[in-house]
């Protein structure tokens, strides 16, 4: 007589084991094994941003924490452009402006960023990213609406005005880090920090608080 055979042949069940006793594990969703994949890639690129920078990190490096192969990374992500902006976690770390003093606003704001530029080399790099790859650009986009138009709304006189506002803050603050820490320009360099906020505060404060340049102006706004 011969063996008895499993009720489901086995050519419909690879998974399942010589004897057929176990019963085969469905497979898992291409979906998933994607999202697996890209979360692992960037957990691995975060960590190696975090200890290396963004110059030393290699894609090799990344892709090897991840125990991927490169080629994966750029699938998922284009580039290593890519790979930071979507990696990257930026927290500007604004002041609570609640009870600063509101000709004090623009001096406090500039000297904040002054030191977030110094200090933070991968918001140096996000924007090196921004002005050359799209996702780097949209992430910039995402820090403006979160964390910056919302101060610009809480100080200035209109809310209404509170996106155009922000925009002319932002052209100022990322000017500066540009030339100074992008592109390094000497005279930007030369600049000593006291003399950069007492250059730039004014500026950021009428940009906040003025009154609205256009016919009527705007109610509550500062005079200049």
């Amino acid at each position: 007589m011969s063996a008895s055979t499993p009720d489901t042949p086995r050519a419909t069940t690879p998974s399942t084991t010589a004897s057929g006793g176990t019963a085969p594990t469905a497979p898992r969703p291409a979906t998933s094994r994607s999202d697996a994949t890209r979360a692992a890639i960037l957990t691995a690129a975060r960590e190696r941003f975090a200890a290396d920078g963004y110059e030393r990190a290699t894609i090799r490096a990344i892709a090897k924490d991840a125990r991927i192969d490169p080629s994966m990374v750029m699938r998922y992500f284009g580039s290593k452009e890519g790979l930071f902006a979507a990696a990257v976690s930026l927290d500007l770390r604004l002041p609570d402006l609640t009870g600063v003093p509101r000709a004090e606003i623009g001096r406090l704001l500039v000297r904040h960023f002054l030191g977030l530029w110094e200090e933070n080399e991968e918001l140096t790099a996000v924007l090196r990213v921004g002005a050359t790859n799209q996702a780097g650009a949209e992430r910039m986009q995402r820090v403006f609406r979160e964390q910056i138009l919302p101060v610009a709304r809480q100080v200035c006189p209109d809310p209404e005005q509170g996106p155009a506002r922000a925009a002319l803050v932002a052209a100022q603050l990322l000017g500066l880090a540009l030339t100074r820490y992008v592109l390094r320009l000497e005279p930007a360099v030369a600049l000593a920090r006291e003399e950069l906020v007492a250059w730039l505060a004014p500026t950021v404060q009428r940009y906040l608080t003025a009154a609205h340049p256009g016919p009527g102006g705007t109610p509550g706004g500062d005079q200049p």
